[in-house]
């Protein structure tokens, strides 16, 4: 794929602008262009991040921790792959270590890095789920998402207030009731 240059990118928004039916050279949407393309950059970052890098330095002073460890409601952003609007919401991430674990504040950049890119919630889901299982090669692996879509909310069926929930259990999460009982609960 050709890369993009800024140049292009500004005029690709100034021509949005046009088709809409306004004019991209009046005084308030001058900037209008170089705005959009700095938010585009921040909001599609995680094409710039390396998901499993994140996951790579563990630690394995545990004391023998071999609970589940979860973090609940890691608020995220992301863009409908099919119409580029927002996808807002939460995820809950959880792992039972196999000797090792992993800074906690890496789980929610693995969310980020995912979702800072064009997305359907379904694949993100199952993207956090595997990259974690893959790095850390926990005992298993449970991820869920709630998100509003507003591609439904703000067009098509305008149907607001729509939550969407994904999940995508391995290992353990899949096999023992108990242990997926117990991550659910958690969440609740």
């Amino acid at each position: 794929m050709n890369k993009i240059t800024q140049e292009q990118a500004l005029e690709a928004v100034k021509t949005l602008i046009s088709w809409a039916g306004d004019d991209p050279s009046r005084e308030g949407l001058i900037d209008t262009p170089a705005r959009v393309v700095k938010s585009y950059k921040e909001l599609f970052a995680g094409y710039n991040e390396d998901p499993a890098e994140l996951l790579s330095r563990t630690f394995e002073e545990t004391d023998g921790y071999d609970e589940m460890v979860l973090l609940k409601d890691i608020q995220f952003e992301s863009c409908c792959e099919h119409h580029m609007l927002p996808i807002i919401g939460k995820a809950h991430v959880a792992y039972l270590p196999n000797k090792r674990v992993v800074g906690i504040s890496k789980l929610a950049r693995v969310v980020d890095a995912y979702a800072k890119r064009l997305q359907i919630q379904e694949k993100m889901t199952a993207q956090i789920g595997q990259t974690i299982y893959d790095a850390l090669e926990p005992k298993g692996v449970a991820v869920v998402i709630e998100a509003t879509h507003q591609c439904m909310s703000t067009r098509g069926v305008h149907k607001p207030d729509v939550i969407m929930k994904t999940s995508h259990l391995l290992g353990a999460f899949r096999s023992n009731r108990r242990t997926r009982n117990e991550f659910l609960n958690l969440i609740r």
